[in-house]
Parts: structure tokens; sequence; C-alpha cells
């Protein structure tokens, strides 16, 4: 198989996702927001919190048909760009795509109907109830696309079935609860849970800079930064749980994400920064702070996090168990039902790395006919690249604690000094709002390209799950979702930005009477003014 064709087929999906990932985590907090928003219209009945969750309900509903748009065309290219890896392990990743579109997927669009529609048909504690199922049904969906995601990350609940030639699900309990699924689907829904809050924060900062809807930015950045604030810590601990899941499930990721070449005595340390030599297998002028590498990926003081070369090393021992399964699959293909127990039993002892024999087919027709030159490059295949991991991973680390500080410091503005704002905070607030978008797609970069040169990590390399398509198809199926991505990207924007300009919608007769029972409630309240007495004549 070509590697221009692999390359183009990853470069295709990798700027599909990536542009369809811009939506996802606006949709993720902007629902959980909007909800909010609504509950604490129907507590306190005031026409503001009504005004504020039309609002930014209305930013979210553009969102959200943009993401709709840009996420179906993704599944189509797995059985277009991708048709080897949909055949071999299509029965474990499309059972949650299915449950996905099945569930989650009708559960939020059916209920997005009724939030738009339904404010006239529907009492207030109605109307709340279907802002939360938006809201659930949004996360839900997350849930099983991550699913999916996490079991290419860390393979559980499935075995290779000899006779059939395909993975195969054995339970669906282990996929469901994989800990590398939980732990980024957390991780993942928080994140996007602090885009939406910075993305409020930003635009509410713009409006008190243009004195403009000062009633709606003022609660906004109070709702946004006390929601912020806690989704930004629970993304620092939810990403210490995916470093230690990592320790066990992708050593070579954490040791690439740290350039760490050689294994050091427990606890290893963390280095802040330096400079990584994969050529020199060396990681220069690096600034290291002891033990914390080791607490994070452990959770102990003596266990080791294995480096780069060890890891290599190990993988070359696999790939010669590989090859021993191999041998033993071609058999049991050719003789079927004729095959001898004990070669099915040697398949049996060496399925496991099964995978790492399919990393010589970049080589070699037959990995039976590997030289050892070849595994020695097959082994090394499985090392990333590691600067670009280095370095987006902190990048992304480095933005994380800035939105801990910028919600920190809103949160207390607005809690203690009375929802005052220094100019120059406002502005910081409204540069700083692409900055969650570009820390989630370091996020995904660092996940996706340190799975590399695995589909399915450890199972499936990936410049085996490609379609056989021509360089031509690959060119101009990619030429026409640039064309159609940018201009969903031109309508998003500009309605984004007009509705912005607009700014809330006030809804005048109940602004007024809702005026009108507060003023009565005044006057039922203050006790009517004490008659002068008269002296007695």
């Amino acid at each position: 198989m070509e590697i221009g064709l692999v390359e183009l087929s990853r470069l295709q999906f990798a700027l599909t996702a990536m542009y369809h990932f811009l939506f996802v985590p606006l949709t993720l907090g902007l629902s959980i927001l909007v909800a909010i928003m609504e509950t604490v219209y129907v507590m306190t009945n005031r026409p503001i919190w009504r005004q504020m969750t039309k609002f930014w309900g209305t930013l979210f509903g553009i969102n959200f048909v943009l993401g709709v748009a840009t996420g179906i065309t993704m599944e189509f290219q797995f059985g277009m760009n991708w048709s080897y890896y949909s055949h071999y392990v299509g029965d474990i990743f499309g059972a949650p795509l299915a449950i996905e579109g099945l569930m989650a997927f009708f559960l939020e669009a059916t209920f997005v109907g009724l939030f738009f529609f339904g404010w006239d048909k529907l009492s207030k504690v109605q109307h709340m109830v279907v802002a939360w199922l938006v809201a659930i049904g949004s996360n839900f969906s997350a849930l099983w696309i991550l699913i999916a995601n996490g079991w290419m990350q860390n393979p559980v609940g499935a075995e290779f079935n000899p006779d059939t030639m395909r993975m195969e699900m054995t339970s669906f309990f282990d996929v469901l609860f994989n800990e590398v699924a939980q732990a980024k689907f957390v991780h993942t829904v928080s994140a996007g849970y602090v885009t939406a809050s910075v993305f409020v924060l930003g635009v509410s900062a713009l409006y008190l800079l243009q004195d403009r809807h000062k009633d709606l930015a003022r609660r906004s950045i109070a709702v946004a930064s006390a929601f912020g604030l806690a989704a930004a810590l629970s993304v620092v601990v939810l990403g210490d749980e995916s470093g230690y899941s990592a320790s066990h499930t992708q050593k070579m990721k954490l040791a690439a994400i740290e350039g760490m070449w050689d294994t050091h005595d427990a606890p290893a340390p963390f280095t802040v920064i330096g400079f990584p030599d994969q050529d020199a297998r060396e990681t220069h002028y690096a600034v290291e702070i002891p033990w914390v590498m080791g607490l994070i990926g452990t959770r102990s003081l003596t266990q080791e996090i294995p480096g780069i070369n060890e890891l290599v090393a190990e993988s070359a021992h696999k790939i010669e168990r590989g090859i021993i399964a191999y041998d033993a699959l071609m058999t049991i293909r050719d003789r079927r039902d004729a095959t001898p127990p004990e070669v099915r039993a040697t398949f049996e002892a060496h399925s496991d790395d099964l995978g790492y024999a399919f990393l010589l087919k970049r080589y070699v027709d037959d990995p039976r006919d590997a030289t050892a030159e070849q595994i020695r490059m097959a082994a090394d295949d499985t090392v990333p690249g590691v600067a670009p991991l280095f370095w987006a991973f902190r990048i992304m680390v480095a933005l994380g604690f800035s939105f801990i500080a910028v919600m920190a410091y809103f949160f207390w503005r607005a809690s203690f000094r009375r929802m005052q704002f220094p100019r120059w905070s406002l502005y910081a607030a409204v540069a700083i709002i692409p900055t969650p978008w570009i820390a989630a797609e370091l996020g995904w970069f660092v996940a996706e390209f340190g799975r590399q040169p695995w589909t399915v990590d450890g199972v499936l390399p990936t410049a085996m799950s490609a379609s056989h398509l021509s360089i031509a198809d690959l060119l101009i199926t990619l030429a026409g979702f640039l064309i159609f991505y940018s201009v969903l990207f031109v309508i998003e924007v500009s309605l984004m930005v007009k509705y912005i300009r607009k700014g809330p919608f006030q809804d005048v007769e109940e602004t007024e009477a809702w005026q009108a029972r507060h003023e009565a409630r005044l006057r039922a309240e203050t006790p009517a003014p004490a008659l002068a007495s008269t002296p007695a004549e």
C-alpha cells in the first residue's frame, strides 16, 4: 500500500475531525449554561434571565446546526476512506456509534426543536425541563462517541476471531466502562464547559466595553465565571487521571509526551521544557522537576515509567511473537476445519501480539519473510513524532492553568466587587476567546497523533486501515471538503457575529408586566405613613 495514500487519508480525516470539533465543545458547554440560566429564570421569574436564555440559546442553536452538518460527513469517511478498518473492527466500533445515533442524537435533536419553538406552548417548568434534556442529550451524544474513540486507544472487551478474520466484541460492559473512554469523556466535556464559559465571558465583556446590555453582560459573567472555574479545575484534575491511565494503557504515548528516552529511576521527573531530538534520541536542555512525573504517571514513589528506547525493544519482541501468531493464522485460514489443535493453541498463545506482525506489512508482503533489519525498522515505527507531542502537550497544559486564573479573577470580581470589572480585564476576556479551541485541538492532536502508528492501539496499524483509493480520488474529495467546510465556516462566523451585534431580544410585554408586579409588591410591603396627631384642645 502506498504511503502517500495513507498520509492523504489521514490528512483528510484529521482536517474534517478537527474542524468538526470546533463546534462540539461550544455545544456541550452552552447547552449546560443555557439550562442553568433558564433554571434561574424559573426560580426568580425575572425577565432578564429569560432574555439571557433566549440570547445564548440562539447562539447555541447556530453552533448546533453547523456541528451536526460537519459530524455527519465524518461517519461516511469510515466506509469511504477507512474501509478495511470498518471491516476489521466494525462489530465493536459500530455499536457505540449506532447507539449515539439512535438514542442520544435523536433525543438531542427532538428537544432542540421544542426548546426553540415551545416558549409560548409550554409552561415555564416544562420548557426548563426541555432545556435540561437538550443539555443531557448533547453530553450523552459525546459519551458514545468517546466510548468508540476510547476503545481505539485501549481495545478491551474484544478479541480476534481467526475463523472470520475480524475483531469481535466479547464484553459490551468492558467496552462501555473502558477506563480510557471514561477518563476521555469527563475530560472532554469539562473542556467544552471551559470553552463555552470563555466564550460567554468574552462576548459579555465586549458588551460592557461597548456600554450595551450591561445587565445581561454582568449576570452572564457571574454565571460563566463560576461555572468556568469549576470546569477549569476539573479539566486539570481529570487530565491527571488521563495521564495515570496512559501509564499502563499507552506507555509509548506517555514516554513521547515526556520526551523520555531512557527509563528513569522511580519516581521519574517531569520535564518542564526541553528540545526533543528524535534522530539523536535525546532531549536537549531539559529542565526537570524531580518526582513529579512519577507521581502523576504511577501515583507511587517506587514504580518506574519505561522510556522510549526500552519500549522500542519491547515492541521488537512483540513483533517476533506476532510473526508466530501470523504464521499460525495463515495455517488456520488455509486448512479451516482441518487445522491441527496445536496450531490453534499456538495462535491463542501469541494472538495478543498479532497486530505487531502487521507493522511489517509496510516493508514486506508476508511478515514471515521479514529480516532482522525490517523488524528493527517496524519497532522504530512505534515511536510517534516526539517533538510535536512534547510541545503540543505543554502548550495545552499552560492554557489550561491560564483558564483557572482568568475564571478565578472574574469570579472574585463578580462575587466580591459588585460586578465591577477593570477595562483591561474586559479587553483580556475578549482577546482570549479563541484560546479554549486552541487547547481543545491540541488535546485531540496529542490523543490521536500520539497513538500512531496504530488506528487501534496494538491491534491494527494505520497503514493497513485505509481504503484502496487512488490519489486523485483523495485529492478531489479533500478539495471538496475544504471548499464545503470553508463555506460552512463563513456562514457560522457571519451568523454568530450578526446575532452578537444584534444583541438580546427583549420581551417588552413580559418585562413591563414583571415591573408592574414588582412595583405592586413594593407598595404592598411599604407601610402607610402615620397620620400626624393634633394636640387636645
